[in-house]
């Protein structure tokens, strides 16, 4: 058997007597993408923080292809390999969207250089015709497309994407896929995606994990994930009843 690109070991974060989530097990394995799901308030942020070491675990281990990084600081973490994006916005408002892109290989310890292959993606994003502009002057949706940009140049062993349809308009979505595409089949590395819009959890994931009250509630393939009577009782069925709503 290969060994994990992540492993996640009973891994519990607590603020003071508060039990975000407790005792998470869960592998994600070389090249694989991994759908992370559930309820607003189930831990799913905080589980990307804690990985990422910008939060420090109460208990657990995290290995990156078997090296522990529990208790790392935030950049070492990312120089070793493991990544996050971020829900909201994550550039730097007064740099161009160049040297957006040259902080956050420098931040990850990789070369300023961007590779051939690199320089198409900014093309198929929307950020060639813009790559000299600030990037307070982009519109929303530019910018947060940057800042996902920047967690894929820094060039991950395992990428972390933290909603990264957040903010974007359905049709805008669409980066999502070319950025999971690109760092799937270009970097070749694992790629953990926590996302409330269903439609990507499916087109995207292959296997997913339901959070709800601090635990796993379910995990396997995402069509059987998704139609757990659990999972929709507990999640799912929010949204459909919202969805009810509307219509």
């Amino acid at each position: 058997m290969s060994q994990a690109a992540l492993s996640v070991e009973a891994l519990s974060k607590s603020f003071g007597g508060l039990h975000v989530f407790k005792d998470l097990t869960f592998d994600l394995a070389p090249g694989e993408i991994l759908g992370v799901i559930g309820p607003n308030g189930a831990g799913k942020t905080t589980l990307v923080n804690v990985l990422s070491n910008q939060l420090t675990a109460t208990s657990g281990t995290v290995r990156l292809y078997g090296e522990v990084v529990s208790g790392r600081s935030f950049p070492a973490t990312a120089r070793l390999g493991l990544v996050r994006s971020f829900q909201h916005t994550s550039v730097f408002p007064t740099a161009t969207v160049a040297e957006n892109l040259v902080r956050a290989r420098y931040f990850a310890g990789r070369p300023p250089q961007i590779h051939t292959e690199a320089t198409e993606l900014l093309e198929v994003c929307g950020l060639g015709a813009v790559f000299h502009r600030k990037a307070v002057d982009l519109p929303y949706g530019l910018q947060k497309t940057l800042g996902l940009v920047m967690s894929c140049l820094a060039e991950p062993k395992v990428l972390m994407m933290d909603e990264p349809a957040a903010g974007l308009e359905r049709v805008e979505r669409i980066v999502v896929d070319k950025l999971v595409h690109y760092a799937s089949h270009v970097l070749e590395c694992s790629i953990m995606i926590v996302e409330h819009d269903m439609d990507l959890i499916r087109r995207l994931c292959p296997r997913s994990i339901v959070l709800e009250g601090g635990k796993i509630l379910a995990q396997g393939a995402t069509p059987n994930v998704l139609s757990e009577p659990s999972v929709i009782s507990a999640y799912l069925g929010e949204a459909l009843e919202a969805n009810d709503a509307v219509h």
